[in-house]
């Protein structure tokens, strides 16, 4: 009997339920899917957003809804069609204008490196704008060029293969369902001309062109009406038909060259859910083989798309337009309307982005002026420009003018035209310089003196003349009154028509002369009436002393 023990179990892992855990979350991580709204303000960017999020505001949240931010966000998730599973969350940047403060914003958050391989650019043109779509295209498509190539890493050039596959194994759909490896069998073709000819980082593009419905809108009258069409709308007539086409086959050709698809979306639900489904496709379509495979059976482990695009491509309905890439072409575009040369029209698309536009040779953005006039909101013009004249050069032209005015004293203006004063060296003399503060308060003290010995008569004459009483051609004004003793000439002001006096002085001379005697017989004066003083006070004395000698001798 074999009383030998089994062996014992080997002890489990210490990290088994991180491991569990770790493998279950490896099978159910959710991808991360987004997708970069670029256009400008006021084109419909809203309403793609909340269709391809399923997030329809009510009717009361839409007014907050047309906010615009520096760089908007919103995400929701991707649901398989019994909406069971998550399949993807779906992340929206919505860029609110192409201004270079904006678009700077976005390689910050959806920086190429890490999200070209899942990231889908919708360019939305609004139809009530037409003549804008070739200058916005232009914009736009070299913004989306710049931001793929990034620091330049080598790296990014892998992201060609899934775009250029894409193109070249498109299948339009059929009523017959299709393998699910279809897309990727068969004979490999090459690309046509002017096709995917931009575009080399494999960035998957969307043109979608919002408020369809409005194209056809009837306007009899030439001018701007509803649909912002102006001059170009005339109904729904052969000539209005040609124009709106020729946009549609230039529209097909840019997108063409880059490897894109071109929707027309209206308010309806149904075009905003194919164009939904259209972005799903593109984002979930699966890596493309590698070159050296040529077959389906050739690649092992191929994913299926969960969202097919079962939609037959549309050029026909103008407000339903549906053309996936890979469908198009030189020939189909040119089948649409006669007379429209596709080469032409790319050749002129790549001398606008080479800036090597000429008189002979214009560019597109030329040419598509001449097909849809600019219809736009001219700006108000500018007022005429005004040239200044050099301060220097004005005050010398009005200086020699006014020199050669007699009357060019400022002064003159203030003067009383009654007066008849001739004017001095330093400006015209008259009775009406005794208002000034000075002279009046010399002719105050003046009153005071002479009040006192001459009486009021002489003080009420200077008085009168100081307060403004009808000149006469000569100011006499006495300084100083005789009195009973010893009467002495009062200094006079004489002040003739002339500027000089008979004596051959000047009125300057005239002035000094009359303040220096006005001065000296001040000196006197006070002299004079200090002497005065003096013998009254003693004068009594003497009389006194004569009556008391009178007594004496009596």
């Amino acid at each position: 009997m074999d009383n030998s023990r089994p062996p014992s179990p080997e002890a489990p892992p210490q990290d088994l339920w991180s491991s569990i855990l770790d493998s279950v979350s490896t099978s159910r991580s959710i991808p991360a899917k987004q997708i970069v709204v670029l256009g400008q303000p006021s084109s419909g960017k809203s309403t793609l957003v909340s269709a391809l999020l399923q997030k329809f505001p009510a009717d009361h949240d839409k007014e907050e809804q047309r906010s615009n931010f520096a760089l908007g966000y919103d995400w929701a998730d991707v649901r398989d069609d019994a909406d069971e599973d998550i399949l993807a969350r779906l992340s929206v940047y919505t860029v609110p204008s192409s201004a270079s403060s904006y678009t700077s914003l976005l390689p910050h958050f959806t920086p190429p490196r890490a999200s070209l391989s899942h990231t889908l650019i919708i360019i939305v043109l609004d139809w009530t704008k037409p003549w804008t779509f070739v200058e916005e295209l232009e914009i736009w498509l070299e913004w989306v060029e710049s931001w793929a190539k990034g620091d330049g890493s080598r790296e990014l050039d892998i992201q060609l293969f899934p775009v250029q596959a894409h193109l070249q194994h498109y299948i339009e759909p059929t009523a017959d369902p299709l393998p699910a490896t279809s897309s990727l069998n068969g004979t490999v073709l090459p690309l046509g001309p002017g096709t995917f000819t931009h575009n080399t980082a494999g960035v998957p593009i969307i043109v979608a062109c919002t408020k369809a419905d409005l194209i056809d809108e009837n306007n009899d009258v030439l001018g701007a009406g509803t649909s912002g069409m102006g001059g170009m709308v005339k109904g729904k007539g052969d000539e209005w038909e040609e124009r709106t086409d020729g946009v549609m086959q230039v529209l097909r050709t840019v997108c063409l060259k880059y490897g894109a698809g071109l929707f027309y979306t209206t308010p309806q639900p149904d075009t905003l859910q194919i164009l939904r489904q259209y972005a799903l496709h593109l984002m979930f379509a699966p890596p493309a083989p590698s070159p050296g495979f040529s077959s389906g059976s050739d690649v092992p482990g191929l994913a299926r798309n969960p969202f097919l695009f079962q939609h037959k491509p549309n050029t026909l309905d103008r407000d339903r337009i549906v053309v996936p890439a890979g469908w198009d072409s030189w020939g189909k575009i040119s089948v649409l309307r006669d007379g429209f040369d596709a080469k032409l029209w790319g050749d002129a698309w790549e001398r606008d982005i080479d800036g090597a536009e000429g008189e002979t040779e214009p560019g597109a953005k030329k040419m598509y002026s001449v097909l849809v006039p600019d219809q736009g909101a001219k700006p108000a013009p500018l007022p005429p420009f005004n040239s200044p004249t050099p301060e220097q050069v004005f005050l010398a032209k009005n200086f020699d003018e006014n020199s050669k005015k007699p009357d060019r004293d400022p002064r003159g203006a203030f003067r009383n035209p009654n007066e008849n004063v001739a004017a001095g060296i330093v400006g015209p003399m008259g009775p009406s310089i005794s208002s000034l503060p000075n002279v009046e308060r010399a002719l105050t003290e003046m009153e005071g003196v002479t009040s006192s010995n001459a009486g009021g008569d002489s003080s009420r004459k200077v008085l009168s003349r100081s307060t403004g009483r009808p000149p006469t051609s000569t100011l006499a004004v006495p300084l100083a009154a005789s009195n009973s003793r010893s009467p002495a000439p009062s200094p006079t002001l004489s002040l003739s028509g002339s500027p000089n006096t008979p004596g051959g002085q000047t009125q300057h001379e005239v002035l000094q002369s009359f303040f220096e005697r006005l001065l000296s017989s001040n000196k006197d004066r006070t002299g004079a009436s200090a002497n005065a003083a003096s013998g009254r006070t003693t004068s009594p004395s003497k009389v006194n002393g004569n009556a008391s000698g009178t007594d004496e001798g009596t």
